[in-house]
């Protein structure tokens, strides 16, 4: 029953299995070390015996963990002391929601009452909250100490709670553990990594099963033709393992193997330095991108806000002529310091002069007031920081801010001269040109919130006592709050085609009795139980009425480098770009049009707010009219039409040039991740930097992570992280084209490999009536797959048909691979035809020109076999390296070398007769001179898009 020796069957078949295992082991011991590291960090416990040494994995709910400046927080926990002197803390929250600015929270008040930390564990307290959910942006809890008299109730909300993943941002804090484990919010709004197979292999596998099939039938077939004579099902098996080189075992290792050299020619490439592949399973997947998902902040911007422009109406104000801002402010201090007794002759130009003056003032001061930044002083060494706070100096300074924006309009006022100095609940502090310090009384702050899109404040000077309310927000809703102008509208609108984010800031003055009377009806409706947001409003909004309009801000977010080129590229190379954030609309837009994602001729819809089935139908129908047009929606808007159109929405959306998604939730970018990849059946790859973007980078096809200033996380749950945006092109242009074009072609190579020899198997059996008889036996049988042809073969992982810098220049090359047309039906039949012509031509020949014995048949048709493997290697390859030369030539050297160790295979003596090498040459020539041939004609008349570029 035994074909051949045993070896022939299990060292190839083993040899790969090793592979396969050492390579996924490698991976998964990288993965394991990395979790290690980050479960090992040590935080402080307070505990009856003091404070005590704890491991991040090990801490409990219901433990008091201390949690110091720039360390991030371990544990969802509430938060119960600082050291902070003004009573509160700031967090970066950038590993949870994407956003770099930094938000304000504060403890639990009875708990930052008590004298020391230790003071803790001596009262007895209960704290109650909701179940673990997924929404970081809300949290119900209260907390009640029973061993006060009377017991004390508080409530609990977001503004008490640090999040794991968040970092502290300023003070030393103290918090009791709520969540752990997989009930932290952070956990919970990553999805769990799934092992990713490339689309390639898949279709590698599908080809396998054909030829699987082919081999079944190939087995069948020769039975059939002895009429399944005697026990025809034992000759069945025999077929079968005669002809199993049908199925290419060494397709597996050679495609892995490929795998390890793609990543590594990554890894090494000067043009991205940093670049790092954390998944060698899929770098095939980079060269058929079509949808490609991207982050905004810290992705494609910096998240660094500039002021650009000040207008007033009549003036204009850029970044070249600040300093004519800076002198208006100058001269307002130093007039009013000097305050000379009025001259009867003022020239009218002085008073032009004046009132502009005074309008550039009232504007600035407006800037410099209206905001929720804090000036927040730390030693340098030079300076203490106590010292710093007292004399305000402005080398220690660093502003806090839930928002960039704020803080560069208050850098930009410091930079015209009127600096933010101090602040904290209740007051505000400005420092003049001069050096004096104006004290602000704050009255009210009325926040910022998604809906209003605008935030007040009501400060009385305390120099003069005037009361003033500012207000600063979007163009929507300030233009029906301010006195009628006629440039608002016209001026915002200019702003915002340049990229430019807009604010509009207005101010109105209040007489003592306004402010007592709107005072009384703020805290009547603040204590209502019924209603309590709507009052409010209402009260705030009777303020809101007949402001004098002051000026316009322009400020923008920093692009990150070549963010523009890049996308053009990707753009030219026929991949869509969806932009998925956690920013406002406004925001985002501004972004995508600086971006150039949605370039000046496309028109832009934003999709309106809508909450029930009917509003999207309308919504829907509005946005069909449309043509060539990027989408806007939110993440609201978003939610509704996937619960009620899913697939019209979808079918729309994929039409659009491109697709920004706002206040997107990290769940739902994964579930936009998932939708375009059951829809569209094509390939995704997600782009991100921050943590909040994990569940979209492990969901889709191609995880790319960028190493930013939004820590690692994302860069280590990626497949490919790279230092800049920038990078992906080159990723995607040069290495993914590459990776996909070379595993085509070597797969393609492989399976030609072992149809050679299996139709040779045939041609044999069915000439010598059908007989299950070994062509090649033991040795030949290993080494024509691995010491003869393995090394030609797979150096075509080094085969380039373009140089790179033509792949960068010309992206609409990358557009041929998005049809799948390197490895496909067609190019396997063509491959499959290939073959089974080069094994007949070579095997008939042998047998036509053979003399005498039957070992001649086999010395003559093995020589003409590797001679032809070697050759069509040569003929496949496109662009020639050094180590391809060698290859063909160490292997053609193995096989010379090693025949006269084959004597029980081949006649040493009759291979060196001339008789043998013409026989040789004219089988080799006539299996592949007809191919040469097809080639160059090909190339005449019907050459490959990338040949034109390189003639």
């Amino acid at each position: 029953m035994r074909l051949g020796a045993l070896y022939t069957y299990w060292v190839p078949l083993g040899f790969v299995l090793a592979v396969t295992v050492i390579r996924e082991a490698a991976e998964e011991i990288r993965c394991y070390m990395r979790d290690k590291e980050v479960n090992s960090q040590i935080y402080s416990k307070l505990t009856a015996r003091g404070t005590v040494k704890v491991k991040s994995s090990n801490i409990q709910v219901g433990d008091l963990i201390i949690v110091e400046k720039n360390q991030r927080v371990p544990a969802d926990m509430i938060f119960l002391r600082t050291s902070e002197k003004n009573g509160s803390c700031f967090l970066r929250t950038d590993q949870l929601d994407g956003e770099t600015d930094w938000k304000l929270r504060l403890p639990v008040t009875c708990t930052q009452r008590l004298p020391t930390a230790s003071d803790l564990l001596q009262i007895r307290s209960y704290v109650y909250a909701e179940e673990p959910n997924i929404d970081i942006h809300n949290f119900v809890g209260t907390f009640r100490r029973e061993d006060s008299d009377p017991p004390v109730n508080e409530s609990l909300s977001i503004e008490n709670t640090l999040w794991a993943s968040t970092v502290i941002a300023s003070g030393t804090v103290v918090g009791v553990v709520l969540y752990t484990g997989r009930e932290l919010r952070s956990v919970m709004n990553t999805s769990n990594p799934r092992s990713k197979i490339g689309l390639f292999d898949l279709e590698v596998n599908c080809l396998t099963k054909i030829l699987f099939g082919a081999l079944v039938v190939v087995s069948l077939v020769m039975v059939a033709l002895q009429h399944f004579a005697g026990r025809w099902y034992l000759q069945i098996i025999r077929f079968l393992l005669l002809f199993s080189n049908i199925i290419p075992i060494s397709l597996r290792v050679n495609l892995d193997m490929g795998k390890i050299v793609y990543s590594w020619v990554i890894r090494r490439d000067s043009k991205i330095p940093g670049t790092v592949v954390r998944s060698s399973t899929i770098p095939e997947q980079l060269g058929r991108i079509s949808y490609l998902l991207t982050d905004k902040t810290g992705t494609l911007t910096q998240n660094e806000m500039v002021f650009k422009r000040l207008h007033l109406g009549t003036v204009a104000y850029g970044l070249d002529s600040m300093d004519e801002v800076q002198s208006h402010i100058f001269s307002i201090y130093t007039q009013q310091s000097q305050d000379p007794p009025a001259v009867k002759g003022l020239t009218l130009a002085t008073k032009v002069r004046k009132t502009m003056s005074s309008r550039v003032h009232e504007a600035v001061k407006a800037i410099a007031l209206c905001h929720n930044v804090t000036p927040v002083y730390e030693s340098n060494g030079v300076t203490d920081q106590a010292e710093a706070e007292r004399h305000y100096e402005d080398s220690c300074r660093v502003y806090q801010a839930s928002s960039p924006d704020e803080v560069a309009l208050v850098q930009w006022t410091e930079s015209v001269g009127l600096t933010l100095v101090g602040r904290d609940q209740s007051s505000v502090q400005l420092r003049t040109p001069g050096g004096h310090i104006l004290n602000f009384t704050i009255l009210q702050i009325f926040p910022f919130t998604y809906e209003s899109k605008r935030m007040g404040i009501i400060v009385r000077d305390e120099s003069t006592g005037e009361i003033t309310f500012y207000m600063k927000g979007a163009d929507v809703v300030m233009a029906g709050i301010v006195q009628y102008n006629d440039w608002l509208e016209e001026e915002c609108g200019n702003m915002a085609r340049e990229g430019l984010r807009v604010l509009v800031v207005a101010k109105k003055s209040l007489t003592e009795e306004q402010y007592q009377d709107f005072e009384a009806r703020y805290v009547q409706a603040k204590l209502s139980v019924h209603d309590r947001s709507l009052k409010v409003a209402t009260v705030i909004e009777s303020l809101e009425m007949e402001m004098e309009l002051l000026c316009l801000t322009g400020v923008e977010d920093q692009l990150q480098t070549d963010v523009r080129p890049t996308l053009e590229t990707l753009r030219n190379a026929g991949i869509k770009v969806w932009m998925l954030t956690g920013d406002k609309l406004e925001t985002a837009t501004c972004t995508a049009k600086n971006a150039h994602l949605v370039t000046r001729t496309q028109d832009i819809h934003i999709f309106r707010l809508v909450t029930n089935r009917g509003e999207a139908h309308l919504e829907l129908n509005a946005f069909r009219r449309k043509h060539d047009c990027a989408l806007v929606i939110s993440g609201d808007s978003l939610e509704v039409c996937l619960k009620y159109y899913e697939y019209e929405f979808m079918e729309l959306a994929c039409q659009c040039p491109a697709v920004v998604c706002c206040r997107c939730a990290p769940t739902q970018k994964a579930q936009i991740v998932r939708l375009l990849q059951e829809r569209t059946g094509k390939l995704t790859c997600a782009v991100g930097d921050g943590g909040n973007d994990v569940s979209m980078i492990q969901e889709a096809d191609c995880g790319v992570g960028v190493e930013g200033k939004e820590g690692k996380q994302a860069s280590l749950a990626a497949d490919f992280s790279i230092t800049q945006f920038k990078h992906l092109g080159r990723l995607l242009m040069v290495h993914g084209r590459n990776s996909y074009k070379r595993s085509a072609a070597l797969s393609q190579f492989v399976i030609h490999r072992s149809l050679c020899i299996s139709t040779m198997q045939a041609v044999f059996s069915s000439v010598f009536y059908f007989a299950s008889v070994p062509l090649y036996q033991g040795f030949l049988i290993i080494g024509y797959s691995t010491i003869y042809t393995m090394f030609p073969v797979f150096s075509l992982v080094l085969d380039k048909d373009v140089k790179s810098e033509v792949a960068m220049l010309y992206p609409e090359l990358y557009k041929d691979l998005l049809k799948g047309r390197p490895l496909s039906y067609k190019t396997f039949l063509i491959w499959v035809l290939i073959s089974i012509y080069q094994g007949s031509i070579i095997m008939y020949g042998a047998l036509l020109l053979f003399e005498s014995e039957f070992v001649h048949i086999v010395a003559i048709s093995f020589t003409s076999l590797i001679l032809t493997e070697l050759l069509m290697v040569a003929l496949t390859i496109q662009t020639w390296h050094w180590l391809m030369i060698v290859a063909e030539l160490l292997s053609l050297s193995c096989y010379i070398a090693s025949l006269v160790f084959l004597h029980e295979f081949i006649d040493v003596y009759f291979i060196a007769t001339l008789s043998f090498l013409w026989k040789v040459t004219v089988i080799t020539l006539v299996s592949c001179l007809p191919l040469y041939v097809l080639k160059y004609l090909r190339r005449r008349f019907s050459p490959p898009s990338y040949s034109k570029l390189t003639s």
